[in-house]
């Protein structure tokens, strides 16, 4: 099994739909640190579980210096973020997403 990991770091705002009290239903950005793993059993036609330019250009085209509520369909917490990259990048089995220091989601699939 080969796996590759790519970190990017990107600057997003976005803001929060709670069911509670919470300043984070404020319109606010973080500098998101987000990590994906991808995998895959063989290597393709270029030798690459997959291109590390393309896992940067899926997310930083979508959502670098955007508000992430025009992007996602869902509530944009950083759970939800994880799991909206890992559904668009070839072979992505995890990806994790840091909001800020100490504070981090992850999304594997099963």
């Amino acid at each position: 099994m080969y796996t590759v990991t790519k970190r990017i770091e990107i600057s997003a705002a976005h803001r929060l739909e709670l069911d509670y009290e919470s300043k984070c239903t404020n319109f606010h950005g973080h500098n998101w640190i987000i990590t994906v793993h991808c995998r895959a059993r063989e290597l393709n036609a270029n030798g690459m579980v997959v291109d590390f330019t393309d896992i940067k250009r899926a997310i930083t085209d979508a959502l670098d210096h955007k508000c992430l509520n025009d992007v996602l369909p869902v509530n944009p917490t950083a759970e939800n973020m994880a799991r909206w990259i890992c559904d668009r990048i070839d072979n992505c089995f995890r990806v994790d997403v840091q909001e800020s220091e100490g504070n981090t989601a992850s999304y594997e699939k099963d």
